[in-house]
């Protein structure tokens, strides 16, 4: 019995479906992907900034809200470790007041060129005090205007 030269049976029929689930799978996992990076901020994804209040971000660095001061953007990144920052304009004169009223047993402020007209770096271990959640405080002032009578203050706390 002679076969005629044409189309037979081939294996691809079996092969087929297993070649098909690994594609069909990786097509759900990219659309997936695609869909929760589009999602709303429900549920925001660790490391995602995040609003919060400045009375907030300045209470986990045992801060109060300055009585002068403008509240400007304050946020919070959470993920292994924590972060707030805020940001606040004031009179330039009652900035270290402030800060010496805040941080009474904090190092001296520093006028470094290096980060701004003022610097202050305050750890647990020199000055932080015990009702902060932060490991570390950092302020940098910049004066502002010509004048520099307003000075804008970062303010940023965090855990290590």
């Amino acid at each position: 019995m002679v076969r005629e030269a044409g189309r037979g049976y081939t294996r691809w029929r079996l092969v087929l479906p297993f070649l098909a689930v690994p594609v069909l799978l990786l097509g759900f996992l990219i659309v997936g992907l695609f869909m929760w990076a589009l999602s709303d901020d429900e549920y925001p994804r660790a490391g995602a900034l995040k609003k919060v209040t400045c009375a907030e971000a300045l209470a986990f660095g045992g801060a109060s809200p300055p009585a002068n001061a403008h509240v400007g953007n304050c946020t919070v990144q959470q993920g292994i470790d924590t972060a707030y920052a805020a940001v606040l304009r004031m009179p330039r004169e009652d900035v270290r007041d402030w800060l010496r009223e805040t941080y009474p047993n904090a190092p001296e402020v520093r006028t470094d060129a290096s980060c701004g007209a003022l610097c202050l770096d305050v750890s647990h271990e020199d000055g932080l005090p015990a009702t902060a959640e932060a490991h570390v405080v950092q302020v940098r002032v910049e004066y502002e205007n010509e004048n520099a009578e307003t000075a804008l203050v970062r303010f940023s706390a965090f855990t290590m």
